[in-house]
């Protein structure tokens, strides 16, 4: 395979991850000037930067059904377009929720959340990025550990916003609502650890 070819494949991660940032980026944006008059036109703006990443899956899938050799294995590249299109997804999860639970204004420690997303997704490109050369695994690794920690960072977040729903909101409908929102927040930054997880192993496999 030409290095253009090779080249194609981590040109295509990096194009899918601008388009998780590009969701978090809108995510936030939406809802530090929240209204919910708005919601459904979000929700197709949305939907629309999560179908062009599907799409930009679905065609590097095609030229992978097609190739004869690859510059990574095959199971690691549908297992990293996966990881990186699932983050996407559940970025966009974040607004249905907020949609289906009829939210009507946003708690601060959300964006406070949606913020360390951010920076998780960027941290993801960024590691994408100088992923296809293999050749400096040190900056690799910085990046994981970078994702790590702020996964570690969402997690403490998502505990105190807990605590602090629990403690201040006395509509019991509106803490089932916003625990499942945070939940879904949370698994957004998860999703960014589990892209730098698959990236990792796959340095692994071929040093």
């Amino acid at each position: 395979m030409s290095k253009k070819q090779d080249a194609y494949y981590f040109e295509n991660f990096c194009e899918c991850a601008d388009y998780a940032c590009k969701a978090a980026h809108l995510l936030r944006s939406w809802l530090t000037d929240f209204d919910p008059a708005h919601i459904h036109e979000k929700l197709d703006e949305m939907h629309d930067v999560e179908h062009a990443a599907d799409e930009k899956k679905h065609e590097m899938l095609n030229v992978l059904a097609r190739a004869f050799i690859t510059p990574i294995e095959r199971e690691d590249i549908i297992l990293l377009s996966q990881n990186i299109d699932d983050l996407t997804d559940k970025i966009e999860d974040v607004l249905l929720r907020i949609y289906c639970n009829n939210i009507r204004s946003i708690r601060p420690d959300a964006l406070k959340l949606i913020d360390v997303l951010i920076r998780s997704c960027g941290e993801v490109k960024e590691m994408l990025g100088c992923f296809s050369s293999f050749k400096n695994v040190k900056k690799l690794h910085e990046h994981v550990v970078n994702i790590n920690t702020l996964e570690e960072e969402a997690d403490a977040l998502f505990i105190e916003s807990l605590h602090e729903l629990h403690s201040t909101c006395t509509d019991p409908l509106m803490v089932i609502s916003w625990r499942e929102i945070y939940a879904y927040l949370e698994h957004c930054v998860d999703a960014c650890e589990h892209v730098a997880d698959t990236v990792e192993s796959v340095v692994m496999k071929n040093t």
